[in-house]
């Protein structure tokens, strides 16, 4: 089986000119900001846990759970990881319920159950649902993996936050789109879905710098 597409910094760039050729609203947001960045993460068990820690809170406190994470178990892996007990994830900053999905993450790739290698090569609706069959993982965490870690360049993270309130006003909607309003949105700009997520990204980190879109 031929290894799917990645989204590369070459890559990327020339999806955002397509993008700009055939929307201006995006157009527009590139015009101010310039191109995005290339937001990307090793694939793997530490990335999974990652994702899975930033559900559903900042950025930045994920970040520093996982940093502290990282500090208890290094080399960070399923092995190690399962090592650590319930007072260690807490003083991490692991809720229960994420603990919970960490370990049954960890235990299923130990295991057997889930091959990150093949899960690698698989096309982007397979792969998903293997990574939707693990308890704790839904549609974001699989979606974030694809787009961020695996590179898939027609990923597209509906249920995503920054996107929505990005989409409402780049693209002046008269309110913030629902995820399936989102999924539906986005139709018109496969197969670079990847490439709009990381300009309305853009966009989200930088609005406060300028006056929103009137």
């Amino acid at each position: 089986m031929p290894a799917p597409r990645r989204l590369t910094e070459q890559t990327l760039a020339a999806a955002v000119r397509r993008l700009a050729r055939r929307d201006r609203d995006l157009a527009r947001v590139l015009a101010d900001y310039g191109p995005p960045p290339l937001w990307s993460r090793e694939p793997g068990f530490p990335t999974l846990v990652h994702v899975i820690l930033e559900q559903q809170v900042s950025l930045a406190s994920a970040r520093a759970a996982f940093d502290r994470l990282k500090s208890l178990a290094s080399p960070l892996t399923p092995q190690t990881f399962l090592s650590l007990d319930d007072a260690s994830l807490r003083q991490a900053g692991f809720s229960r319920q994420k603990a919970s999905y960490a370990r049954q993450l960890a235990q299923a790739i130990d295991g057997g159950a889930l091959d990150l290698d093949r899960l690698a090569r698989l096309p982007d609706e397979a792969a998903k649902a293997e990574l939707l069959k693990l308890k704790g993982v839904g549609d974001w965490t699989a979606d974030i993996y694809l787009l961020m870690a695996l590179g898939r360049p027609d990923a597209w993270p509906a249920k995503d936050l920054a996107l929505a309130v990005a989409a409402h006003e780049v693209k002046r909607l008269p309110a913030r789109p629902t995820p399936q309003e989102l999924e539906t949105l986005a139709d018109a700009w496969r197969p670079d879905r990847a490439a709009a997520a990381h300009v309305l990204w853009h966009y989200y980190l930088n609005r406060k710098k300028r006056v929103i879109y009137e």
